[in-house]
């Protein structure tokens, strides 16, 4: 099968590997990267046989609507456009009905696995209709993990549905990280375990929280034991945020997820507003010491 590729990034230029590995055709197009072997949108839908596919994966929001609103004008009645990037679920509506007034088909493909997808596969999750999915499944086989096709790939659903779950997954990674990362810390905190990095590794098999996040830690810890090199700053790229927005909507209780965005804000604030407030508080009712200055020159002090 032959894909146009939009993003070469580092999950569109290793996707196109292993796409081509699989015996298929890629004509992959990026702006910014050497990689492209066309100079523009309009070369690459002229490089392409009808019925033409073209796989986009570029940051959600303005720069995937600004793709797909030039793909409507550039692609011809049947050809399909596929979303694989992290947008969220409900511009997959807006651009399905964009296309279908060019006669243009459309999913929407959630894709977990990174940067270790071009090796081991890649989790996806489908949004379109049957007979659209149907006509990318080659694609979707080359690019899932080996073994049995539900195990790595679902068509989730109508058109949104693909973005949706893996906004979900997305919000439940969020929450396992934050649980390993919170046991890391109690026992970097105890004296009493002298190897820290030992006890995560012995996580990794036979225990039932092991993972392949875990293994991940592991990976983390072996390379810097004690994390020195890191900032501790976590970023959010929206589906945690988006996720926790749909739960309120559906009155889902969601405390676990909530608490782990809600972490990553905090690790933003060099000195949390709220947390001087709190230290305030508990100075004026209870007379507790409360710390002055940055970490290093701190000093305690009580209420007269």
């Amino acid at each position: 099968m032959q894909l146009g590729l939009v993003g070469l990034g580092r999950m569109g230029g290793n996707m196109a590997e292993r796409i081509r590995k699989a015996g298929h055709e890629v004509v992959g197009y990026d702006p910014h990267a050497e990689a492209s072997n066309v100079s523009s949108l309009a070369e690459l839908v002229k490089s392409l046989a009808a019925p033409r596919t073209v796989w986009i994966m570029v940051p959600a929001g303005d720069p995937t609507r600004d793709t797909v609103r030039q793909l409507a004008d550039l692609l011809e009645p049947g050809d399909m456009v596929i979303d694989g990037g992290n947008s969220r679920f409900t511009d997959d509506q807006a651009n399905a009905a964009l296309l279908a007034q060019h006669s243009l088909r459309y999913l929407d493909c959630g894709v977990s696995g990174g940067v270790w997808g071009r090796e081991v596969g890649y989790g996806l999750m489908v949004g379109g209709s049957k007979e659209d999915v149907e006509h990318a499944l080659p694609i979707f086989d080359a690019l899932r993990p080996e073994g049995p096709r539900e195990e790595g790939w679902v068509h989730a659903g109508p058109v949104g549905a693909g973005h949706y779950s893996k906004m979900v997954h997305n919000g439940i990674e969020y929450g396992l990280m934050q649980a390993y990362a919170e046991g890391y810390e109690l026992l970097a905190a105890a004296e009493l375990v002298e190897d820290v990095p030992g006890v995560i590794k012995a996580w990794s098999r036979g225990t039932v929280v092991r993972s392949w996040l875990l293994d991940l830690l592991v990976r983390a810890l072996d390379e810097d034991p004690g994390l020195a090199e890191l900032d501790a700053y976590v970023d959010d790229s929206g589906e945690g945020r988006w996720t926790v927005e749909e739960a309120i909507e559906h009155r889902v209780p969601m405390p676990v997820i909530s608490a782990a965005l809600f972490a990553r804000f905090t690790s933003r604030q060099d000195q949390s507003p709220a947390m001087k407030a709190v230290a305030a508080l508990r100075q004026q009712f209870g007379g507790h010491a409360v710390r002055h200055g940055g970490a290093e020159s701190a000093t305690l002090s009580r209420p007269s």
